[in-house]
């Protein structure tokens, strides 16, 4: 078992994060120490290098969950060790994203628009890790993987009580790009399919056939939370950086419905999905 499978480097720039890594990686030593368990022990009856078990101690790389289910079982540590899951959650992905997880996860409204990739909510995951692959300059494996894990983690939203309304529209063109070949594009539509049923998402393909079209400038991004706030980006407008003014909201909000308004209806956008399936 390799390293890299079993664990992610910390990211320098995150203190906060590496304090609460280091932090747990002090827990299990002072658990495994308290037993007389040496590290060649532990190594032996969990399955992984010994090399490993020294750098998750020291704070210097984040366990992956499999490995503390593996460590809780073998120092008996009832359920203590497996719990730290939760708090190395929030760090095992890249600083910025946990940012978006985040805002995602506390917003009660989501609407956006996309040019390029499919929305990241709706993506598969072999979709998803195309995308990563195939960024230049090319990010390491180990950076792929904590990408690709921190977009699925991001799907969590779906599974709030209620969920949150979610409005989003796509370009044409990213539906019809196959992105990692046939097969892989198909079940990505597939799966689009599966989703646009959903009682709380409407989902609208802006055709290319559109001759008048508010999103020339670029995707836009509007999130809304329950205290009444909210929080909105787009790449054409107050120079691709997130706002909160209500002005501003005011700006993106009115261009997101125009984008909506010119869009296919969400039925006719399913027929749309359809219809590139079968050619």
């Amino acid at each position: 078992m390799s390293l890299e499978e079993h664990s992610w480097s910390v990211d320098p720039e995150d203190e906060q994060g590496a304090a609460v890594v280091a932090a747990l990686g002090r827990q299990m030593r002072a658990r495994r120490e308290a037993l007389g368990v040496k590290v060649a022990e532990l190594a032996s009856r969990i399955g992984y290098g010994e090399d490993l078990v020294y750098k998750v101690e020291a704070g210097k790389r984040i366990a992956k969950p499999e490995y503390l289910v593996a460590v809780d079982e073998a120092l008996k540590a009832g359920g203590l060790i497996r719990a730290m899951r939760e708090d190395l959650a929030g760090v095992r992905y890249p600083k910025k994203v946990r940012q978006l997880a985040k805002l995602e996860a506390g917003a009660i409204e989501i609407g956006a628009y996309r040019i390029h990739g499919i929305h990241g909510l709706l993506q598969t995951e072999e979709y998803g890790r195309t995308l990563f692959e195939m960024r230049q300059p090319a990010y390491s494996k180990e950076e792929v993987e904590r990408f690709v894990a921190a977009r699925l983690a991001r799907k969590s939203l779906f599974d709030r009580d209620p969920p949150p309304a979610l409005s989003l529209v796509q370009e044409e063109a990213t539906l019809r790009r196959r992105i990692g070949g046939t097969m892989v594009w198909r079940r990505q539509l597939e799966h689009l399919l599966e989703l646009v049923d959903l009682r709380y998402l409407s989902f609208q393909v802006m055709p290319l056939s559109c001759e008048v079209h508010a999103g020339m400038d670029g995707g836009i991004e509007v999130l809304k939370f329950a205290d009444g706030s909210a929080i909105g980006r787009s790449e054409g407008a107050f120079n691709g950086r997130p706002v909160s003014d209500l002005k501003q909201l005011r700006f993106l909000e009115l261009r997101f419905g125009m984008i909506r308004a010119q869009a296919l209806s969400p039925q006719g956008s399913r027929v749309f999905i359809e219809d590139l399936l079968g050619e």
